[in-house]
């Protein structure tokens, strides 16, 4: 960096990305100027061993340092890595909006939580090659955390340095999840964090942003579209065969947004008597549970009625504790069970999973995107067999997906978002993608749009533009 920096006028602006170049997790991006450096996001990296190993990696920057971080969600992958930061010397002010706020706490105490309880099984088991093994953070670091963060509103501008400021606007992702407009310098930036669905069961299309100059925005979905049709119709031809089979369905997903969201399609698809109304529904996930209350909190954020919101429950049985998942699993009778990991890395989804896996009458649904190097990209290669707890397992229940009830855009939607940049002829920064699917976006970019696209390296900098005066 300092070599490309000797290369341009002192007075730069550059973009440098941490994590989720070239990959969709560890999402980290630094705006950095003369006088302070911004980041957006902090993520943990997730997926195959080799990403995962970087989490334990000293970040390449000062964090003592680093002026401010924008929190577009709550999402592990882009908040998991703020105990770090902080651990690492950061001591200033987060910003997010005020249901990423809520979710933001309840994920980095479970991610705590579970990294404390694996390294004591792996521990007391021996199936570690670390002793002994340790968690990655505990929840005293995330009790560091949260003193520093600040709830901001909607489309106000927030004042972090007398030259730049930023605003707030709905991703449509999950509840509180935002795109940031950055002033910096008299120029904007547009980060996009991830984009969501036009057409969500509870929440609102993305909404419209200001021009910009530079867009830096997400590319999971850059090599795909998902299925058209009746998502919720699929959704209850899945349930109907697996009752039809007298078998259970397990639906890996995650906790925030995915869960909440399948909830509300179930209990509107019994409703109508789309599925048999007497199938007992469980979610084994505390987070889940946890952060379906905390949305109560923001009836705005939704397209349904805070009431409407509510009655998604009904019908719900919340499994808090682990016995309560083995008694769910010993009881007779098909049943459908929502339980995080969405990715199936990690969680009480596996134990289900070592459970179903071997049975034919059974059926795994995943419903959002599976990165590289995670059992459930392994599923939808069509493994024969998963790895859980040191232990192989047939995979000889059906596995199937539902792509409509992803929470990410696909191509036509993330084209669909970035065309009104078009008049202002912005340059895109790719992030957030696999190589395959970020070299599809960016042809498909130029050719429709007719922009400039560079897809962002693990940290390269980047210059932007020089400060004029």
């Amino acid at each position: 960096m300092e070599d490309q920096q000797q290369n341009q006028p002192e007075e730069s602006v550059f973009l440098r990305s941490l994590g989720a170049a070239g990959t969709v997790t560890g999402s980290k991006h630094l705006l950095i100027t003369p006088e302070m450096t911004l980041m957006v996001d902090c993520g943990l990296f997730q997926g195959i061993k080799e990403l995962r190993e970087k989490n334990w990696e000293r970040l390449p920057v000062d964090a003592a340092s680093t002026g401010c971080v924008i929190l577009t969600h709550a999402h592990l992958d882009h908040c998991g890595y703020l105990p770090l930061l902080v651990r690492q010397g950061f001591n200033k002010t987060i910003y997010m909006t005020g249901p990423t706020r809520d979710l933001t706490e309840i994920i980095l105490r479970d991610c705590a939580k579970l990294q404390e309880e694996d390294a004591d099984r792996a521990n007391r088991h021996g199936y570690s090659k670390h002793r002994p093994a340790e968690p990655l953070y505990t929840t005293a670091d995330v009790e560091a955390v949260l003193p520093l963060f600040r709830v901001c509103e909607i489309g106000v501008a927030i004042e972090v340095h007398p030259r730049i400021s930023f605003r707030f606007y709905p991703s449509a992702h999950i509840p509180g999840a935002c795109s940031a407009a950055i002033s910096c310098y008299g120029r904007t930036l547009v980060f996009s964090g991830d984009i969501g669905r036009l057409n969500s069961e509870l929440l609102p299309a993305p909404a419209p942003l200001p021009q910009a100059d530079f867009v830096i925005m997400e590319s999971t979905y850059g090599d795909r579209l998902h299925q058209g049709g009746d998502t919720a119709a699929e959704l209850a031809m899945v349930i109907n065969d697996t009752v039809f089979e007298k078998g259970n369905m397990l639906l890996p997903c995650f906790a925030v947004g995915r869960a909440q969201e399948v909830m509300h399609m179930i209990y509107r698809l019994k409703q109508k008597n789309l599925i048999p109304d007497q199938i007992p529904v469980y979610l084994d996930s505390p987070m889940a549970a946890s952060a379906g209350k905390v949305l109560l909190h923001f009836p705005e954020w939704f397209t349904s009625s805070k009431k409407e919101v509510a009655r998604m429950f009904s019908g719900v049985t919340i499994n808090d504790d682990y016995q309560g998942t083995e008694q769910i699993i010993k009881r007779h009778g098909s049943k459908i069970i929502l339980a995080a990991s969405g990715m199936l890395t990690g969680g009480r989804v596996l134990t289900y999973l070592k459970s179903y896996l071997p049975d034919k009458h059974n059926t795994i649904l995943l419903i959002g995107f599976q990165a590289e190097g995670t059992r459930g990209r392994a599923l939808l290669n069509h493994a024969h067999e998963l790895k859980v707890h040191g232990k192989y397992y047939p995979v000889i229940a059906e596995v199937r997906e539902i792509e409509g009830l992803s929470a990410h855009a696909d191509q036509a939607e993330l084209l669909q978002w970035l065309r009104p940049f078009k008049e202002n002829q912005p340059l895109v920064f790719l992030v957030h993608g696999e190589p395959g699917a970020q070299e599809t976006l960016r042809v498909k970019i130029k050719d429709e749009l007719g922009l400039k696209v560079h897809i962002m390296k693990p940290f390269e900098p980047v210059w932007l533009f020089r400060i004029n005066g």
